[in-house]
């Protein structure tokens, strides 16, 4: 994919990968002209985690009421729209066949171009949306940590990935929410984690750091769960949570910022970006940072989580390189990028 971005865009992006639907109208892949998202948190919250058919139900009563908000919101109307993107995978497949369809719907009743964007690369792009946008330059390392992605990108080019590792069993994120769940914590677990371990010592319990002797950068979180569950289970009235979660959380930060730096080392990059649902945590952003001499990068907490502007970023440098997908396009669970 080329760099070129003088065509200007508006694009009506859609997001239904998990339990949030998200509709966004984005300017030139940077600018926001309207985002919103319908939570679920409070239907998922009673299962300890995201309830696929749930989600999908959910989806299909608020979706187009969404689209609506969005497109009222950017104060324009959908004749002034250049395309639809939506998120085609990774994802949850109910949840995705939503989107998808809603947004193939509305590009042949408007005749708009019509893109499906990867959900990864969208977390990607978020940074795209902040004011550091006019400072990023090639080649930067992504990690995007989050619910059900914990991976490592070499970023050389716009649209030019090289996957240097990942997580081998739990995502970063999946590993709080079960933790949170061991704990009597809230869902989601990484925001309830973070603030538990506010008021806890993070030296308090050793627990396992796996890979830290592998040349590679692949996670593992796993083996920490068990050993956290474990830990747990020793104690007859409840446990020390706030002493758990701030050394289960120093043990999640340390194997990411570990084998993010080596990474950001081994490849000379010029920054390093975090993104994803787990990069609002305040604990990885302080020690990344700490960690490295050149910029790290991290959205808002308004990107963090899933959102259709993100999506929207990534769609305009498609769409502006001649980027365009047919109808006839399917959703794809285990969408890898590069």
């Amino acid at each position: 994919m080329q760099t070129s971005s003088a065509q200007m865009t508006r694009i009506l992006a859609i997001e239904t990968s998990c339990d949030e639907t998200a509709a966004a109208v984005v300017e030139n892949g940077a600018r926001i002209l309207s985002n919103v998202i319908a939570s679920q948190i409070d239907l998922h919250a009673q299962y300890g985690g995201v309830f696929p058919e749930v989600a999908s139900r959910r989806h299909i009563e608020v979706i187009y009421p969404v689209i609506e908000q969005a497109v009222r919101e950017a104060y324009i109307g959908f004749d002034d729209l250049d395309c639809i993107a939506v998120t085609r995978g990774p994802g949850l497949v109910g949840s995705l066949l939503v989107g998808v369809n809603a947004a193939k719907g509305l590009a042949l009743a408007r005749n708009k171009p019509f893109l499906g964007i990867n959900h990864i690369e969208g977390h990607i792009y978020s940074l795209w949306l902040t004011d550091a946008a006019p400072d990023i330059t090639f080649p930067l390392l992504t990690l995007v940590v989050s619910g059900g992605h914990t991976e490592l990108y070499l970023m050389t080019a716009h649209g030019r990935y090289q996957h240097l590792g990942g997580t081998l069993d739990d995502a970063a994120g999946e590993a709080f929410d079960k933790v949170g769940r061991l704990l009597g914590l809230p869902f989601p677990g990484g925001p309830a984690i973070d603030k538990a371990a506010e008021r806890g010592n993070p030296a308090a319990f050793a627990f396992p750091r796996a890979l830290m002797t592998d040349q590679g950068y692949n996670f593992s979180f796993s083996g920490l769960k068990t050993a956290v569950m474990r830990q747990v289970k020793q104690y007859n009235t409840r446990p020390p949570v706030a002493d758990l979660a701030a050394s289960f959380q120093a043990a999640v930060v340390e194997a990411l910022v570990t084998k993010t730096v080596q990474a950001a080392l081994d490849y000379g990059v010029m920054a390093v970006h975090v993104a994803g649902g787990v990069s609002a945590n305040r604990a990885l952003r302080q020690a990344m940072s700490a960690a490295l001499t050149i910029p790290v990068r991290v959205p808002p907490l308004f990107l963090c989580t899933d959102n259709a502007a993100m999506i929207g970023a990534a769609a305009h440098w498609h769409f502006v390189n001649g980027r365009r997908d047919t109808l006839d396009l399917d959703v794809i669970p285990s969408l890898q990028l590069a």
